[in-house]
């Protein structure tokens, strides 16, 4: 390649990079070219020479409305490295301040294809992607001339005031001082990461340290719920987009963007924003992922930047820690999960853990089984390469078995932390593998639960238009009474700050540990006192149902589920045959009555005779002998309720996994006798119980001996066409194996076809 002259560099390029941003060099009142620098003659000298003697002449001068020089701009060929211009450039600038006695102008040189700027007030030389408009250099030097020292200025607490917080911004604000223009803030999620980040923009806007500030996300939920935290925090910080907006607009202060939407808006070749537009960028959630794709967001925009995660220090990737030149591995500032819960008072909620096992772990799938090309690949499309995208594949197939999802709604629904009624789930999250999984478990929800018409939970997903917006289905979720599931396929993995959540439940499986925390931080918030609501009104800890051993994986070991279920299985199997009794009662079934009437005296046999619970209440119990059941009423069966049900949570060391699946067999008994129960409930109770036997192992010698009655359940509608009788002998028969269904579902080592 032919090499091109300072002249034609200057007019074919450097000329062309200037008016992209603004300035006519052609246009003396914008431009001068040459500016004619007065800087004396030579010691001992006292006429010139030459023409020239005692003068300079700046490339170009870029002006203000006064006139005067904003900046300086030295030019060189693009063979040349644009660097050896620089200290003739700060030479320019300084001459200039010392014949006017005004500010020193900012320092650029360049060959056109390097631009590096010096604002040699406050930074070293840095590398930057383009020039400043007028409006940026006059913004920046607005911003220098007027700044207060940070450590003079208070925080507002009220904003954020615990101390945790205060020492974050506080290390940022040394960090600041000391030129360091990149900083990392590691806090748990729910430690209030935005509101620190509003009390640190505070401060800098009131100190005129930054004035237009970038805030990046990874969803448009989050770019949201963070213009709501700055619209309350900052009010008078205009915001863009305002409701509505979807064009780019220059007159704001503080900016939520998406990365997509902000890395689409810099590469439109009409771009509104010029590399020095902002003032700050905050990023959040920092981590790997999404500078492999939107790398190009931090590279253009020349401004001091914030990287936020809740990722926990000790597994942040190495290259994290180098995006914010934090290369020892010591974020600016961190504070941990374990850190907050331990806080006395505690800042964030500790949970426990109820493992379901079911036929997903027997798929096996694990990260081993992705190859480099494919980590490779999910790389470059910025996600984890521990990520899977499970659509359209054979697992995806498996997992929306409707069994073994009704299997998990109902393992959720005995054992979920509910609201103040006992009887409702409170706030919760499924994460869901993909879409067809997420509608699945909606299917599920509302067949089994039929009476919330469809109510109880809503599939909230990112694509769905419906989701967004005042009454959209996400606002329904944070505000309203119901939905109280919300089923998610990542959306609401990350980022989504809902005080009341009190369980989540994974029904798919995590390979990324950065991931696995932030979900687990969907829970982590506690009440604020200020804005309690209705049907959440205490929290002291959340629930997780973990379905696919994902706390194994990442080696933890959390605290199991200590509280049982509201009402024990013995209490529930109990009140179970009540219901069965009352039915067989209405439709004057004497047989059927006679048979219940036989199990319950049975379950009251087998109450512990030397509890001290029974033997304070041996004359309640003596009540219910032969004479009881001679004419039966509604006044007795109330008496069995709430005198004699809650006795049964004294049978302990009992087979309560035979129990489980007789509960489910009676309470399928009872959708079958009555007619006014929708065929849908009936049919996914009917599912339940075919996937539990399904899971038997043939190979153990107790289950093969009823291998004949299993196939004919499995293969030839069993239960559907048999009458209570045949499921009394699936009980007899079939309940006691379920001691072995763990060994049918251990876990294979399957290759993943994705």
């Amino acid at each position: 390649m032919p090499k091109i002259s300072e002249a034609t560099t200057r007019q074919e390029i450097i000329d062309m990079r200037l008016k992209k941003s603004g300035w006519n060099v052609s246009d003396p009142t914008q431009v001068t070219s040459e500016l004619d620098i007065w800087v004396g003659l030579p010691q001992f000298v006292r006429e010139p020479t030459t023409p020239y003697m005692g003068h300079q002449f700046a490339d170009y001068a870029l002006l203000g409305e006064d006139g005067y020089p904003l900046a300086v701009v030295e030019a060189k060929k693009t063979s040349k490295d644009a660097r050896i211009g620089q200290e003739q450039a700060l030479q320019y600038a300084k001459n200039i301040q010392k014949n006017f006695g005004k500010n020193i102008p900012f320092v650029f040189y360049t060959n056109g294809n390097d631009i590096f700027f010096w604002d040699t007030e406050k930074y070293p030389p840095r590398k930057v992607y383009g020039f400043p408009t007028k409006k940026d250099l006059e913004r920046l030097l607005f911003l220098r001339k007027n700044e207060k020292p940070l450590s003079q200025e208070l925080i507002d607490r009220e904003i954020a005031g615990r101390p945790y917080q205060i020492e974050a911004i506080r290390s940022v604000f040394e960090n600041l001082d000391k030129g360091k223009r990149k900083n990392l803030l590691v806090m748990a999620t729910g430690t209030g990461k935005t509101r620190t980040c509003a009390a640190m923009l505070d401060v800098l806007m009131r100190t005129n340290k930054v004035q237009k500030v970038l805030f990046l996300v990874d969803r448009i939920a989050l770019r949201n719920q963070a213009l709501d935290a700055f619209k309350e925090f900052l009010p008078n910080a205009p915001i863009w987009p305002k409701i509505g907006e979807h064009e780019i607009v220059t007159d704001r202060r503080i900016y939520s963007a998406t990365y997509p939407t902000m890395l689409n808006i810099i590469q439109d070749n009409d771009c509104k924003l010029s590399p020095h537009f902002f003032d700050m960028i905050v990023a959040d959630e920092s981590h790997r992922s999404i500078y492999n794709v939107y790398k190009n967001i931090f590279d253009y925009f020349d401004s001091i930047q914030l990287g936020l995660t809740a990722t926990p220090t000790d597994i942040i990737e190495h290259n994290t820690f180098g995006l914010f030149n934090c290369d020892d591995g010591i974020p600016s500032y961190a504070y941990s999960y374990e850190e907050a819960i331990n806080s006395k008072p505690p800042y964030l909620c500790d949970f426990e853990v109820l493992k379901v096992r079911t036929k997903f772990q027997k798929e096996g799938i694990r990260k081993d089984n992705i190859t480099i090309s494919e980590q490779q690949k999910l790389l470059v499309d910025g996600k984890e390469p521990k990520e899977i995208n499970y659509e359209g594949t054979d697992i995806e197939k498996k997992v929306t078995n409707k069994g073994t999802n009704a299997l998990i709604v109902q393992e959720f629904m005995e054992e979920c932390i509910k609201d103040e009624s006992g009887t409702l789930p409170g706030k919760t999250i499924f994460f869901a593998m993909t879409m067809k999984h997420a509608r699945r478990l909606e299917e599920v929800f509302n067949d089994l639960y039929p009476e919330h018409k469809g109510n109880l939970a809503k599939v909230i997903v990112s694509d769905d238009p419906r989701v967004y917006g005042k009454g959209g289905l996400l606002d329904q979720f944070i505000n309203s009474n119901f939905p109280r599931i919300a089923i998610s396929v990542d959306m609401l993995d990350t980022g989504i700050d809902v005080r009341e959540l009190v369980n989540l439940v994974f029904a798919k499986p995590v390979f990324s540990y950065t991931k696995f925390w932030q979900m687990i931080g969907r829970g982590t918030r506690l009440l604020e006192p200020t804005k309690m609501k209705p049907w959440c009104k205490e929290k002291n800890k959340f629930l997780i149902i973990d379905c696919w051993e994902n706390f194994e994986y990442f080696e933890m070991n959390p605290t199991g589920k200590t509280d049982k279920s509201t009402k024990p299985i013995p209490v529930r199997l109990f009140e179970t045959r009540l219901e069965k009794l009352n039915l067989a009662t209405s439709k004057n079934n004497n047989e059927l009555m006679q048979k219940i009437i036989l199990d319950i005296q049975k379950d009251i046999d087998r109450l512990p005779q030397n509890n001290v619970v029974i033997l304070d209440t041996k004359s309640k119990i003596d009540k219910v002998d032969k004479t009881f059941w001679q004419r039966l009423t509604d006044e007795k069966i109330e008496y069995l309720q709430k005198e004699i049900a809650p006795l049964m949570r004294t049978r302990t060391g009992e087979d309560f996994k035979a129990m489980s699946f007789e509960l489910k067999v009676i309470k399928y008994s009872i959708a079958k006798l009555d007619k006014t129960i929708n065929e849908k409930k009936s049919q996914t109770l009917e599912e339940v119980i075919v996937e539990m036997i399904s899971d038997l192992p043939l190979t153990v010698n107790v289950v093969n001996k009823e291998k004949e009655l299993i196939e004919e359940i499995l293969n030839n509608g069993y239960l559907l066409k048999t009458d209570d009788a045949g499921l009394d002998k699936v009980i007899e028969k079939i309940a006691p194996l379920m001691k072995y269904r763990e060994e049918g579902i251990k876990p294979d080592q399957d290759s993943l076809d994705l």
